[in-house]
């Protein structure tokens, strides 16, 4: 049973696919890069849930951030990169130093300033592989939510009428408890 980071953490370590989605994404040498959000939240959940075959979710998100290169071209021509590594992965590679501009909000500062605004606590989630091929694992709101299968708006989207009712769309939309029955989703307003 998952209690801890460090049981994340091991979990993790021994999914072989997501060793081979990190050493992919780190062959690529992106700046302050992460694998985030639902895929990580999806494994967690899964070994939760006691499941034998993982949940597909839409996508694999790969996030960086580099200031100096902010054409969004760059991107497709990492996902193809990917893609040419691990063609069975629905790939999707953000730099997070410009989607400040395409969501019209103030410039993240790292990556991981962009993780934490995240709009679930759930999916403000990141994994990388360190300089030693250590799994590093980011969770700028905690563990516990993911742990507790409860789904809760992140400080960010609490702030505003308008990020809240994004959150609430996604909760309608990704409809986790279809998936996940254990999932519960907190009433924040």
């Amino acid at each position: 049973m998952l209690k801890s980071k460090e049981d994340i953490v091991h979990l993790l370590k021994s999914d072989r696919e997501v060793m081979e989605i990190l050493k992919a994404v780190k062959a690529l040498k992106l700046p302050d890069w992460w694998v985030c959000a639902g895929y990580i939240r999806a494994k967690i959940w899964d070994s939760l849930s006691r499941y034998d075959e993982p949940t597909r979710t839409g996508d694999v998100d790969v996030i960086y951030f580099d200031q100096n290169h902010l054409d969004e071209q760059i991107e497709k021509q990492l996902e193809e990169k990917l893609i040419s590594l691990m063609p069975h992965i629905p790939w999707s590679v953000k730099n997070e130093a410009r989607m400040h501009m395409v969501n019209q909000i103030p410039a993240y500062t790292s990556a991981e300033d962009a993780i934490s605004k995240f709009p679930e606590t759930v999916t403000a989630l990141g994994l990388k592989l360190d300089e030693e091929n250590e799994v590093v694992l980011a969770a700028p709101w905690g563990l516990t939510d993911v742990l507790k299968m409860e789904v809760n708006p992140t400080p960010y989207f609490l702030e505003t009428k308008e990020r809240m009712a994004i959150y609430e769309k996604r909760i309608r939309e990704k409809d986790w408890t279809s998936i996940w029955s254990k999932v519960t989703v907190s009433d924040q307003r």
